[in-house]
């Protein structure tokens, strides 16, 4: 697998961006993920986003983070100086290989360098895989933040950097 850092407007990136809001939207029989996200977001050295492709170079992972410090962060119950993952999402048949892992450590590596001192994240009930993924990490449940803060489905975690 190669691992490659991509603008969150990128075609893969957008591509695979549908597919995780279709498993959202299927999920949670809703529309999807509706926290609005910039590209410019994830533009170093405020950001990262990557994808990681297999050997016959098709998009099969992806991850991002953003970075929170303005005075609008502790509205939603952010912290000066967090880095959120954002659209952490594997392929169906990409699953199981370690990919995930393998992307979140390098956002955690590239968000330390960048001087984050806290990586967050919001992921819902009803991504048990998920959660075993960032539990097993180091994340521990944290108060809620972020656009779904006020919904039962919300859980948030955070682990320091």
């Amino acid at each position: 697998m190669n691992i490659r850092r991509v603008s969150f407007d990128h075609p893969d990136a957008v591509k695979l961006n549908d597919q995780v809001q279709a498993e959202y939207a299927a999920r949670y029989e809703d529309e999807g993920d509706a926290t609005h996200l910039d590209p410019a977001m994830f533009d170093p050295p405020s950001g990262l986003y990557l994808i990681a492709y297999d050997e016959q170079g098709r998009p099969v992972a992806t991850g991002g983070w953003r970075g929170h410090d303005d005075d609008n962060a502790n509205d939603e119950g952010y912290l000066t100086g967090d880095a959120e993952l954002k659209r952490m999402y594997v392929v169906a048949e990409a699953r199981g290989l370690g990919l995930a892992r393998r992307i979140l450590a390098a956002l955690e590596e590239d968000a330390r360098a960048a001087g984050r001192t806290r990586m967050v994240l919001e992921t819902g009930d009803r991504q048990p895989e998920a959660i075993a993924l960032y539990t097993s990490s180091g994340y521990e449940p944290s108060a809620k933040f972020g656009y779904y803060r006020h919904y039962e489905a919300s859980r948030c975690f955070a682990k320091s950097l």
